[in-house]
């Protein structure tokens, strides 16, 4: 069921987006005057189409993708026997370079406009949660075993990030830190601050999707706030609203120190101390063979709510889609420079579908699909014959230097590009497979 909750999310997202995309091409198509004769979401074989005047409106069985054939124009069909014919008025080669350009840029212009309109409405509706440097250093970090290679431990106080003070704990964890070079944390350790390097690779590391959760949190003293039914902590009678302050004799102030004593009682019966109503009592739980109690868990940490008028929410909303590019070309700049393998560092539909998870969860739906426009709008930017941006470029140069590049030339670079985008698709769909499997 998980995974067919993750392949409805990805395909709806894409969906969306694929098909405001190709909206945007044949808007500007048709807005020049040029004919577009098919405007699909999916890729053939077709499922569905109705024609409404002189376009075509369909449904492809592969989800993953759509298309618009505007006349006149070398695309993906290479139905290069039509381009043999004298051009007509209505056709894209007929039309001035700044037109064709245009037309080339509206679908990247949209998924940015789409994926700007997505984040300002987060921000708007749900603000911005916000943990503060000074209630994280109450009781310091969880480090796992990632911190622990670069030299962090647990009960570290963070004071500075690559040499300057932060206000919020996504500013410890956030893309400029791993995405950057040479960054660095200072923490204060016994009363004595000490400065731990970032390796320009550890991006690496944290994107393998065994490793989540595996670095760094705040820790968290807790209470109880959800009991599974029939599962041990519910049969021994813990209420919600308990706090767990001792197992077996051992003192428990964090989640992470509940986490650590539970699978060594896998099976056993054991003595909690909780706090109920500012009284302790002891509870005997069976722990299950899994070295579980069935509890769900409240951070006693206060986390602070910032709320946006509207317009903080589209400065800021802005702000954030724009980042999601500025780290795309970041994390181009690392595999570039071999600091990170194209191996861990894409993903194709499998990775981009875990990313949805198995539940469906329609604030994490709308984050991810205002994130994946944006990153649609950068890859289409590319300047890769086949894409929006290779063709751009080529009309760029015809605008600059008022010559017009042959058919046989366009055909070519359209083949060459074709090829390219094939083998990157192959490669991230292998790619995910391979994580997946090993």
């Amino acid at each position: 069921m998980e995974i067919l909750i993750m392949a409805g999310q990805l395909i709806l997202g894409l969906s969306i987006l694929v098909g405001l995309h190709e909206w945007g091409h044949m808007f500007a198509a048709k807005m020049f005057g040029m004919r577009v004769e098919k405007y699909f979401i999916g890729f053939p074989p077709k499922i569905w189409s109705i024609q409404k005047g002189e376009t075509e409106y369909g449904i492809g069985a592969i989800p993953l993708g759509g298309f618009v054939k505007i006349s006149g124009m070398i695309d993906e069909s290479m139905d290069t026997e039509a381009m043999n014919k004298e051009p007509q008025p209505w056709e894209f080669r007929s039309k001035p370079a700044w037109q064709r350009l245009i037309v080339m840029l509206g679908g990247i212009i949209v998924n940015v406009i789409v994926g700007v309109f997505i984040f300002i409405v987060i921000a708007y509706k749900d603000g911005e949660k916000v943990l503060s440097k000074e209630e994280v250093n109450k009781y310091g970090i969880v480090a796992g075993d990632l911190a622990k290679q670069i030299g962090l431990k647990t009960g570290d106080k963070i004071v500075k990030v690559n040499g300057k003070s932060f206000t919020d704990f996504n500013d410890v964890i956030g893309s400029d830190v791993f995405l950057g070079s040479n960054s660095s944390y200072t923490v204060n350790r016994n009363g004595q601050e000490i400065d731990i390097d970032i390796p320009n690779n550890f991006i690496e590391k944290l994107s393998d999707p065994e490793e989540k959760g595996n670095f760094i949190g705040p820790a968290r003293p807790f209470k109880i706030a959800e009991l599974a039914p029939g599962e041990p902590a519910e049969k021994a009678g813990l209420e919600v609203g308990d706090k767990i302050v001792a197992i077996n004799g051992a003192p428990i102030n964090f989640y992470h120190e509940l986490q650590a004593q539970l699978p060594s009682l896998k099976n056993q019966t054991a003595k909690f101390v909780i706090l109920r109503d500012g009284k302790q009592e002891d509870v005997n739980v069976k722990v299950s063979a899994e070295g579980t109690i069935g509890i769900g868990i409240e951070s006693l940490l206060s986390f602070t709510t910032v709320n946006y008028t509207l317009g903080q929410a589209m400065a800021k909303g802005t702000e954030n889609a724009f980042a999601v590019v500025f780290n795309n070309v970041k994390g181009f700049g690392k595999i570039f420079r071999g600091e990170v393998s194209a191996s861990k560092a894409l993903s194709g539909p499998i990775g981009i579908a875990r990313m949805f998870g198995g539940v469906w969860d329609w604030s994490r739906f709308w984050y991810l699909t205002g994130l994946l426009s944006m990153v649609l709008a950068f890859m289409n930017a590319l300047p890769i014959p086949a894409l929006d941006g290779g063709h751009a470029v080529i009309l760029s140069y015809e605008i600059i230097s008022g010559r017009k590049p042959s058919d046989a030339f366009l055909e070519n670079a359209q083949k060459v590009g074709m090829v390219l985008l094939l083998g990157l698709m192959a490669f991230a769909i292998f790619n995910d497979v391979w994580k997946a499997v090993f």
